[in-house]
């Protein structure tokens, strides 16, 4: 790490058209923190737009910056337009906060494993992946992108949505008191949707917790009164951990660490309900050993299957995924590539100080060019979720192997095997 002190830059941005000059004076401020490499193409897009750029700070490659709520949602179209970023950068309630954020992640660039990786659970991989099927994925991509005409983070479809996704996991879980879902609530002030948390408590390790991950909500970034199906940004995601859950009940999973699964809110808005959430579990020392993110897994613009983003994650563990990835998905080909600062929500656990990786459905700039529009539904994958299959069997075998355990049908076996 180095020890440069933070400096000034020059970036905040401030009112420089009668319009701006008109906003009320009492909107809210808040503070983010956004890749260097990333200053240039802001202070560009804003000018364009009529908005001077001033003061920021700096330290390590990444920024501190002042901003209005309101133009959150301009900067992370801008971001997303211009580096193929979602969101591309973090929300702070403070100065404070963000000045923290960027100490921690220029501390855990090098972060070391938390666990030993191994696979060594291949009956109870080999279940859960034999289970999954593409038309479950498909019909919750279809209901999530279509029953409501966004799931914004501020308005009420998105809060409904959420509501719609507890009670469909609770669905599932039914029968299995080992399992249980809560909503997440976050200040209004940050986002009126609450993040969606579904648990099964690990039978030996519980203590110990392994995290999966998508947003729930979308974005348009022509504005709020646009629709925003958001089919593969991030419906797919969701719907492929949907999927997990339901096999895991199928096959009568029971891990032995902790297993949370996560719906997270306001990811498009600088990753405030993965934010929030990673920064409770550290202060309150829950023992997070890896966390797995699902980000637009439904639409294949490279020749890899895979793609595994290198910066802002684990090294360790992304080995252990590509590991997992030859073993367990032969014929799947995978490589790596670099999203920068705050691109999803695993940036969130990262700078924790928490081990996490992203699979990514393509090489940068090769991905989804729908998402953020209107246009961004199951049409451009012609009507299918074929592509989040290998996606949602390489989230199972990354539960099975990372909280190990067994499915019913390994203890069956492990039971025959015991009378002989």
């Amino acid at each position: 790490m180095r020890t440069t002190k933070f400096g000034a830059v020059a970036l905040m941005l401030v009112c420089a058209t009668p319009a701006f000059a008109e906003a009320p004076a009492k909107e809210k401020e808040v503070w983010i923190s956004i890749g260097t490499d990333a200053l240039e193409t802001a202070r560009g897009s804003f000018r364009a737009q009529g908005e001077d750029l001033a003061e920021a700070r700096e330290k390590d490659g990444v920024a501190v910056l002042r901003v209005r709520e309101s133009q959150l949602e301009k900067l992370s179209k801008v971001m997303h337009d211009k580096l193929n970023r979602c969101a591309g950068f973090i929300a702070h309630d403070t100065e404070e906060q963000a000045l923290a954020a960027v100490e921690k992640s220029a501390s855990v660039q090098s972060l070391a494993s938390l666990v030993s990786y191994t696979l060594d659970n291949g009956t109870a991989v080999n279940s859960l992946m034999s289970a999954v099927a593409e038309t479950n994925i498909r019909g919750t991509i279809s209901t999530l992108s279509t029953s409501w005409t966004t799931r914004r983070y501020n308005l009420q479809s998105g809060i409904d949505a959420a509501n719609w996704l507890k009670s469909r996991w609770t669905t599932l879980a039914s029968g299995r008191s080992d399992i249980s879902v809560s909503l997440f609530t976050h200040p209004t002030t940050t986002s009126p949707q609450p993040s969606v948390i579904l648990t099964i408590q690990g039978t030996t390790l519980p203590n110990e917790v392994v995290v999966l991950g998508a947003h729930l909500d979308s974005i348009n970034g022509s504005g709020s009164s646009y629709a925003a199906p958001g089919a593969d940004d991030d419906a797919s995601g969701v719907a492929a951990l949907t999927e997990v859950i339901r096999v895991a009940v199928a096959k009568g999973y029971r891990p032995a660490r902790t297993v949370k699964i996560m719906a997270y809110a306001a990811e498009e808005i600088g990753l405030r309900g993965s934010g929030a959430i990673a920064a409770n579990y550290k202060s309150t020392g829950v023992n997070v050993v890896g966390v797995l993110q699902l980000d637009m897994i439904n639409y294949r613009g490279s020749s890899y299957d895979i793609v595994m983003v290198s910066d802002y994650t684990n090294a360790s563990q992304n080995t252990f995924i590509r590991n997992i990835i030859t073993k367990y998905l032969p014929g799947v080909t995978a490589t790596s590539t670099t999203c920068g600062y705050g691109c999803s929500d695993h940036a969130s656990w990262h700078n924790q100080g928490y081990a996490a990786s992203i699979p990514f459905e393509a090489l940068m700039g090769q991905d989804n060019p729908y998402i953020h529009t209107t246009s961004d539904t199951l049409a451009q994958t012609a009507g299918t979720a074929t592509n989040s299959v290998k996606f949602t069997k390489l989230a199972a075998a990354y539960m099975a192997e990372l909280a190990k355990g067994s499915t019913s049908i390994a203890l069956q076996a492990e039971d025959a095997e015991a009378s002989r």
